[in-house]
This record gives C-alpha cells, sequence and structure tokens, in this order.
C-alpha cells in the first residue's frame, strides 16, 4: 500500500482518537457528577430514587441511534454536532452510576450509622466519613461499566457530526475498507480495555481490607 495513504490514515486515527477520548471524557465526567449527586439523594429521598431510578431505566432502552435522533431537533441541546452527541452519551451512562451509588450507600452497615450517630455525627459527616469511603468501590464499578461503555457507544456519534472513532469506521463500511474499519475498531477497543484495567484497578487500591 502506499505509504502516503499509510500516514494519512495514521494521522487521521489520532486526531480521532484524541477527540473520541474527548467525548468519552467530558461526557462521563458530567454522568458521574448528576449520576452520583442523584444517587446520594436518592437514598435519602426514596420519591426522588424512584423516579431517577425509573427515568435513567427508561432512556437505557431506548437505542442509541435513536436517541441521537430524538436529540436532534431539540432546541439548544440538538443539532449537528459534537454537543449533542454528548448529550446522548451522558445520557446513556446515567443509570449504572447512579444505580450503583444508591446500592453502594444504602448497603452501608445499619449499625457503622448507628455508631456514627452516637458519635455525634451529623448527616452530610456521615455521608463524608462514613458512606461515601464504604461504597467508594461499588460507586467506581458503575462508573467503570459507564466509561466502558460509553466509548463504544461513542463511535455512534459520528453520524450527527459528533467525530471520534466512528467516522473511520463508517467510511470504511461506505467505502467497503477494512483497513479502515480496522482503524476505527482496533484503537475503540483499546480504549475500552484500558479503562476497564485502570478502573478495575483503582477498585481495588480503594477496597476496604
Amino acid at each position: 500500500m502506499d505509504p502516503t495513504v499509510i500516514r494519512t490514515l495514521l494521522g487521521d486515527v489520532l486526531q480521532l482518537t484524541g477527540e473520541h477520548i474527548i467525548l468519552v471524557g467530558v461526557s462521563c465526567s458530567v454522568a458521574i457528577l448528576i449520576g452520583v449527586s442523584a444517587g446520594i439523594l436518592g437514598t435519602r429521598h426514596a420519591t426522588v430514587r424512584r423516579l431517577s431510578v425509573t427515568a435513567a431505566s427508561v432512556l437505557q432502552t431506548i437505542p442509541s441511534l435513536a436517541l441521537f435522533g430524538f436529540l436532534l431537533p431539540i432546541p439548544y441541546i440538538g443539532g449537528i454536532g459534537r454537543h449533542t452527541a454528548m448529550v446522548a452519551l451522558v445520557l446513556y451512562s446515567l443509570l449504572p452510576i447512579l444505580r450503583n451509588t444508591i446500592v453502594g450507600i444504602t448497603s452501608v452497615s445499619p449499625p457503622v450509622r448507628e455508631a456514627a450517630i452516637a458519635m455525634g455525627m451529623t448527616d452530610p459527616q456521615i455521608l463524608r466519613l462514613v458512606e461515601l469511603p464504604l461504597a467508594a468501590p461499588t460507586i467506581l464499578a458503575g462508573i467503570r461499566i459507564a466509561l466502558v461503555t460509553n466509548i463504544g457507544t461513542a463511535v455512534i456519534a459520528a453520524v450527527i457530526g459528533g467525530g471520534g472513532l466512528g467516522e473511520l469506521i463508517f467510511r470504511g463500511v461506505a467505502s467497503v475498507n477494512t483497513l479502515e474499519i480496522l482503524a476505527g475498531a482496533i484503537p475503540a477497543a483499546g480504549l475500552a480495555l484500558l479503562a476497564d484495567a485502570g478502573m478495575s484497578l483503582l477498585e481495588r487500591k480503594i477496597a476496604p481490607v
């Protein structure tokens, strides 16, 4: 194959990998902020827990391509481009983070809470010093699921001009070019494996002894 073509393809891979990382990084960061906050609030209010988990579960059932399509006509949110893709990725990432935050905090042993109350801790102090540290491995497991899933889902962003490695895959499919398909698919799979390994390591490091 022509070396110029290879160099051009490598340049595209590097650029689109960077775009993919930005898409996933920004959307996951926003999803963590929303999901953990809603999860904490849900452990304090049953109505919030029911509504938030139901809404996140419904969003998760919508096919990814359909969700991207639904967002397009919405003012200030939709339209062609990266911002619409990020909104869709945030919505897709919420459920595992939200659910694991609720499960992690509600699974803290009642005697541990009672001991904290007996020591005179307020509810915010119990949350910050007792519940969140004990629930951290469970919360991180949810974030890991969301992150790895997000890396794969972000490939669809190319359909609405969101950039990322999906551009190479769709370009390869359109031109029946196996090399371009692999050039997009292999880095995406590599990113997912790296993210999974990194989060697994972090989970083990903070797990209570």
